[in-house]
């Protein structure tokens, strides 16, 4: 029950009578209960005198590092990759340490923006924990991507990635298609992460140069890449051909799915074939990235054969 008289009444069908001073109040006389004691707790409801609230400097305090991550660029090759970008003229918040920003400006590579001079503690705070931003960072928004047919015009080859979102891998695959030639990268726009923050950082400033489209659905991407003239070939680790017997000189999209769970049925259902990396050694748990890396070179292999 509870131990506001208010409610009480209303639950009995009684009607509180304000302004009576012969009603009972709490800790009052005839009710049996103490008067709070200043700075109490009252039982009775509102207390008048509350105990004034400690606040303890030490306590751990929610860091915005976390939450502006997506906005940061930080490490050399990632920010000097990102003040190079033509979409990034004129916009962007340029952050170096003394002898970082000297580096830039006997380099010549500020391409137009300003630099905030910033000490290093201070730009620890501002990144997440453990950022190795080697005193170099630039707050701007997340690239928005291209058009799929943007990076479809023409033959090579395009990685494709069915919910992969673990920023160090997809960052590491960014890296590796940008080594091998890659045209462009494809992703799901609800299940990736944003281009920025330690995904930028893992890719050494790849997807500044590497064209990304985020589309909506895979299975409607890979339709119109295939009208587009398009092979499309899922990594599968079950399937019974081998990469090497699967790819030929054709344009080629490589499916990747993620490590868990792979390319879902749907996206592996709009794929040419399904290919496997033939593994020898007994050992069949290559990390996504190390796959990508594997499968982008026999993929380039084929391309220039």
């Amino acid at each position: 029950m509870s131990r506001n008289p208010e409610r009480n009444d209303r639950k009995s069908g009684k009607k509180p009578v304000f302004g009576d001073k012969s009603a009972p109040r709490s800790g009052g006389p005839g009710t049996g209960a103490k008067a709070p004691s200043a700075g109490g707790p009252d039982r009775g409801g509102w207390n008048p005198n509350p105990k004034p609230k400690t606040f303890n400097d030490s306590a751990p305090r929610p860091s915005r590092a976390k939450a502006d991550a997506d906005n940061f660029v930080w490490g050399r090759h990632p920010v000097l990759a990102a003040l190079a970008n033509p979409a990034r003229r004129g916009m962007g918040r340029l952050l170096a340490t003394a002898d970082r920003a000297a580096e830039l400006e006997r380099d010549q590579a500020t391409h137009g923006h300003k630099i905030e001079i910033i000490e290093v503690q201070a730009l620890d705070r501002m990144l997440p924990p453990g950022a190795v931003h080697q005193g170099l960072a630039f707050k701007v928004q997340p690239l928005e991507g291209v058009a799929l047919e943007d990076i479809a015009g023409e033959g090579g080859v395009i990685v494709m990635l069915d919910q992969l979102t673990d920023p160090q891998n997809v960052g590491a695959i960014f890296r590796s298609a940008l080594a091998f030639g890659a045209k462009g990268v494809v992703v799901q726009d609800r299940h990736s992460p944003a281009l920025a923050g330690a995904l930028a950082k893992a890719s050494a400033g790849a997807t500044e140069r590497l064209p990304c489209a985020r589309v909506t659905n895979l299975s409607r991407a890979l339709e119109k890449l295939a009208d587009l003239g398009w092979r499309a070939v899922g990594l599968d680790g079950s399937a019974e051909l081998t990469l090497d017997q699967a790819l030929d000189s054709r344009p080629t999209v490589l499916v990747m799915g993620s490590e868990g769970d792979g390319i879902r049925r749907l996206v592996a259902e709009h794929c040419d074939v399904l290919a496997k990396i033939p593994m020898p050694g007994g050992f069949e748990s290559l990390n996504v990235s190390n796959a990508a890396a594997v499968a982008l070179y026999e993929a380039s292999r084929k391309q220039t054969g």
